[in-house]
C-alpha cells in the first residue's frame, strides 16, 4: 500500500483557553475522497484550515507527501496552495469585481502563467463544470449555484493533488447542492485528486469514499458522535 498524500498526526489547535482540536489523526490518499462530518462547533474546519496550511497547529504535526508543513515559512504554504493544493469555501469567495473567467484564471496568474493561457484554461475548466457561458459575467449576475461552480472551478484550475472543500453546498438549496458536488467529484475522480470534504449533511458525506466523525475536536471512532 501506497504511503498516504497527507497526514494529521496528534493535532491540536487552541483559540486562546477554547481547545478546537485535540489529538486528532488523519490520513488520506491520493484520489481519495474523505468526509469529514461532525456537529457545528467540533472542529471540522479548524482541521481543514490546518490540513490546508492556513492555520498552524498547536502541537502535532501536519505532512504532506512526508514533509511537514508546520516548518514550511508562509511563502512557502502560500505557493502550496496555488500549486497543490486547491480550496473551496461555503461561501465560494469569488472577487466580485472580476468576470467568472478572470476569478478562474487568478490562481494561474498569481503563479507567473501568461494572460492569454490563463483565460484558455479558466474557459476550460467553466466548461467542465457546465458554466462557459458566464465567462464573463461577474458574481453578481448569476445565481448561488453558479457562483459555486466557478468557485470550483478555481480550487481545481491548478490541477491540484488535493482539494479542500469546507461546507462546499452550505450556501445551497438540496438541489443545487448535490448538482455542484456531483460534479466536483466526477471531475476529482478523472483527475485523481484527493478531496477532504467537511460537511454536516449525511447526503454529501455520502458521495465520499470514507467519512470520519469529529466531536469536541477529537475523533470519534464509533462515529456515534461520542468522542474519547
Amino acid at each position: 500500500m501506497s504511503a498516504p498524500l497527507l497526514t494529521a498526526t496528534g493535532v491540536h489547535k487552541n483559540y486562546g483557553n477554547t481547545q478546537a482540536l485535540r489529538g486528532v489523526d488523519f490520513a488520506i490518499e491520493a484520489g481519495e475522497i474523505v468526509a469529514v462530518t461532525g456537529p457545528s462547533g467540533c472542529g471540522k474546519s479548524t482541521l481543514l484550515h490546518c490540513l490546508a496550511g492556513l492555520l498552524s497547529v498547536d502541537a502535532g504535526e501536519i505532512r504532506y507527501r512526508d514533509q511537514d508543513i508546520g516548518l514550511f515559512s508562509e511563502a512557502a504554504r502560500s505557493r502550496l496552495r496555488r500549486s497543490d493544493f486547491g480550496v473551496l469555501f461555503q461561501f465560494g469567495q469569488l472577487v466580485p469585481e472580476l468576470t467568472a473567467a478572470e476569478n478562474v484564471a487568478l490562481p494561474l496568474l498569481l503563479s507567473g502563467s501568461g494572460r492569454k493561457g490563463a483565460r484558455e484554461a479558466a474557459l476550460g475548466w467553466l466548461d467542465r463544470f457546465g458554466v462557459a457561458d458566464l465567462a464573463d459575467k461577474r458574481p453578481g449576475a448569476v445565481s448561488g449555484g453558479q457562483q459555486q461552480r466557478v468557485a470550483v472551478a478555481r480550487a481545481m484550475v491548478t490541477e491540484p493533488k488535493v482539494v479542500f472543500a469546507d461546507e462546499p453546498t452550505g450556501a445551497l438549496d438540496q438541489l443545487n447542492g448535490e448538482q455542484v458536488l456531483g460534479a466536483m467529484v466526477r471531475v476529482a475522480r478523472e483527475q485523481g485528486t484527493a478531496v477532504v470534504l467537511v460537511t454536516h449533511e449525511a447526503t454529501i458525506a455520502a458521495y465520499a469514499d470514507r467519512e470520519i466523525s469529529l466531536r469536541d475536536g477529537a475523533v470519534d471512532p464509533t462515529g456515534l458522535g461520542v468522542a474519547p
